[in-house]
């Protein structure tokens, strides 16, 4: 049975049309029931995301007749046709070890769409509409994806400021949970990076900003501690990291400021990344020993370099791909050549039983030993090869070296017929 996948994603359509055709969590269950209804589909699987909608398949339906399903589904009313993709059989499982490994993704090589893919698996699984086709190719793409984490470099260097600003960090303090972060601001930049620092483990964070209900709510959210901008000095020396995103127009730690707070923490070290433009911190502030200076510019720079590394390393991970899909279709045509295997050696069985049948009569008749096993011997081999050896007739007069020809019966079994 054919695997399948019809879609679209970030590259072919844009948002305005994504979420024309995105499936909320709370529809998704009801849209997979309505795909059984329809002919041609025996399992089917749809993956969700704001960056993609795909639906997997397995059946004999057509990427137009889903295509015409996910127009009324939706009720849209649009021409999809050039947005919409369709993979099928061995690009069909391409294209799955691809998505799930985060190299189809808008962030090279991101994790998250694996925990999607897993999450629209346990959906369709609870919904009973996976099978040993669509469950056989996930297992296959998540073990796939878990092979690239582990034996290539794609996920080994942050590709976003908030991350890279994290990785930073690490370089000068190895253990983040002993540290205290100061997040100057509460816009949606500074709300990401204090996130990515709570989940790498800061303990406590305290949010400055200069309307004090902001900082407030998201001080909450990360159970931390909410200050206005005229408290800052004061928690500037208590920070060991400080990460600043601000609209304002002039700067609000100046060399004084950094320098009183370096002597009140006796030297100990503060690491700083100035992500405002423009600048919150005073450029001057680099030049003081002990504190570590990073502007926008310094870790737009490290994400490219970091976009580099894993565009190399994508290319490893393509290769593993490719092993990962010659081993899965190797596994299915296995198993799909088993009935013509046992009727294959079925047949054998036959032919074999034939045949020692009559040499046994030519023996109680009175021929010799020899006639018998000589007769015993050339049948056997005749019978067993007329098969191949037509097969490989009829192929070569159509122009096929690839034998596809199902095995022609034996000729003495069609002379009884």
């Amino acid at each position: 049975m054919a695997v399948n996948i019809l879609g679209l994603n970030h590259r072919t359509a844009p948002v305005a049309l994504r979420e024309k055709v995105a499936f909320t969590e709370d529809r998704l269950v009801a849209a997979l029931r309505a795909l059984r209804q329809e002919q041609g589909v025996a399992e089917v699987l749809i993956l969700s995301t704001c960056n993609r909608t795909e639906v997997y398949w397995a059946g004999s339906a057509s990427g137009n007749e889903l295509s015409e399903w996910l127009v009324r589904h939706h009720d849209v009313g649009l021409d999809l046709a050039s947005n919409l993709y369709v993979h099928q059989e061995q690009q069909a499982v391409e294209h799955a070890f691809t998505v799930a490994s985060g190299l189809d993704s808008m962030v090279l090589g991101e994790t998250q769409i694996l925990g999607q893919l897993k999450d629209a698996y346990r959906v369709a699984q609870e919904s009973g509409s996976t099978g040993p086709h669509l469950n056989k190719l996930f297992q296959a793409a998540f073990a796939t994806a878990k092979r690239i984490r582990s034996q290539t470099l794609i996920g080994a260097n942050s590709v976003s400021l908030a991350s890279a600003t994290v990785s930073l960090a690490r370089r000068v303090y190895a253990d983040l949970s002993a540290h205290t972060a100061l997040m100057i601001g509460a816009g949606d930049m500074i709300a990401l990076t204090a996130r990515h620092f709570a989940t790498a483990g800061v303990k406590r964070m305290v949010i400055a900003n200069r309307t004090l209900s902001r900082a407030q709510a998201l001080a909450e959210e990360l159970k931390g501690h909410a200050i206005d901008l005229q408290n800052l000095d004061q928690e500037l020396a208590q920070a060991d990291i400080v990460i600043s995103c601000t609209a304002s127009p002039t700067a609000l730690i100046s060399k004084a400021a950094a320098a009183a707070a370096l002597r009140a923490r006796r030297r100990r070290p503060i690491f700083m990344v100035d992500l405002a433009v423009p600048r919150d911190i005073e450029p001057e502030v680099a030049d003081l020993e002990d504190i570590y200076l990073f502007s926008i510019d310094d870790l737009q720079q490290l994400v490219q370099e970091h976009r580099q590394q894993r565009e190399a390393a994508a290319g490893g991970a393509r290769r593993l791909i490719g092993e990962e899909v010659a081993r899965y279709l190797g596994e299915v045509r296995a198993k799909e050549a088993g009935p013509a295997i046992r009727a294959l050696r079925q047949q054998a069985d036959t032919i074999r039983q034939q045949t020692l049948d009559a040499a046994q009569r030519m023996l109680l008749s009175g021929k010799s030993p020899d006639e018998a096993l000589e007769y015993l011997a050339k049948t056997l081999t005749n019978r067993l090869l007329h098969a191949p050896i037509q097969a490989l007739r009829q192929a070569s007069e159509a122009g096929d070296s690839a034998n596809n020809t199902p095995i022609a019966t034996d000729p003495d079994e069609r002379n009884r017929q």
